[in-house]
């Protein structure tokens, strides 16, 4: 009889060889609910993930339209990342649901919870349930927290050990990235700090509640919000009393979000000689934010900026 490996042609050979080749280098397909996430998770993957963002940078991360396209990205995941916290509440579970894939669902060997493990600002006291019928949107804590680049070691650190989890082989490549990651995530760090160390202790006014882990970092410190409640436009009475505290305590700088109105920020620089200064949220929110660390490049240089101009005042 003859063997068996005479009557297998070379091209059948050669077509399993390749097939297995790219089943080896398939990438592991990650997409994520922020670019913030999807930056982060390049950095740790490497050149063996694919990660992209459902929503864009210039976005609200509260509000984003759950389309079915979405729905199909998520279909092919093999790892799906949230920041949690129920930031993406209004739009994250409707999309994972709709996806139909079993690896991506809460639970599932494809779903990151990117908080885990993250120490979180503003976590009220109370049941959850009566604290959402207040109104308070953020019943586990302030979900801003990928707005501070030591935190966001923590973040990085989540996604390599989801990353082992699917590609154990690949271990001490993630492991090698990782490493590299919070070294120049340590060594920005203190060149932020640095820059923005003649300004610590410098009050400001802020739209929304997406500052605290920025500010607590870098030494600057929120007086009051434009928005009473997060969510909660101002009424005249509320921007009135605004007026007043930033004329009292000389505060020379409004920080807000690119997708708000400045409609009630425009009010109180008029009234106040106070600034407005955008910040971006996330990677992406302008042409030159490419990555997690050209967020803080960009926050901190108009900061400095900003309230090295207000301070001069």
């Amino acid at each position: 009889m003859q063997s068996l490996n005479k009557n297998i042609p070379a091209t059948f050979v050669l077509f399993l060889f390749v097939a297995w080749s790219g089943y080896a280098q398939k990438k592991i397909s990650i997409v994520t609910s922020l670019p913030d996430l999807a930056s982060i998770a390049q950095e740790v993957g490497g050149d063996k993930v694919e990660a992209t963002s459902i929503a864009k940078g210039y976005q609200d991360p509260h509000f984003v339209d759950a389309k079915p396209s979405y729905m199909i990205s998520l279909q092919k995941a093999d790892l799906f990342i949230e920041m949690g916290l129920d930031l993406e509440i209004g739009w994250v579970p409707l999309l994972v649901d709709g996806a139909r894939n079993p690896a991506i669902q809460p639970g599932g060997k494809g779903f990151l919870d990117a908080s885990t493990g993250v120490p979180l600002l503003e976590i009220p006291s109370g049941d959850p349930t009566k604290l959402r019928a207040e109104g308070d949107i953020h019943v586990y804590g302030n979900p801003h927290y990928w707005l501070d680049p030591q935190r966001g070691k923590v973040i990085a650190k989540n996604i390599f050990d989801a990353l082992v989890a699917l590609r154990p082989e690949n271990k001490d490549y993630f492991k090698k990235n990782l490493d590299a990651f919070d070294k120049k995530i340590d060594e920005k760090t203190a060149v932020w700090i640095a820059k923005l160390a003649p300004l610590k202790g410098t009050k400001i006014i802020a739209f929304h509640n997406s500052w605290p882990y920025l500010t607590e970092r870098f030494g600057l410190q929120v007086q009051a919000f434009i928005e009473p409640k997060p969510g909660i436009p101002p009424t005249p009475k509320h921007l009135v009393s605004l007026i007043k505290l930033i004329q009292e305590q000389n505060i020379g700088s409004i920080i807000i979000e690119p997708y708000y109105s400045k409609k009630s920020a425009e009010i109180l620089a008029e009234k106040t000689n106070a600034q407005i200064v955008e910040l971006a949220t996330s990677v992406g929110a302008e042409k030159s934010i490419n990555s997690y660390f050209d967020l803080f490049d960009y926050n901190v240089n108009r900061l400095v900026d900003a309230l090295g101009k207000s301070a001069h005042h």
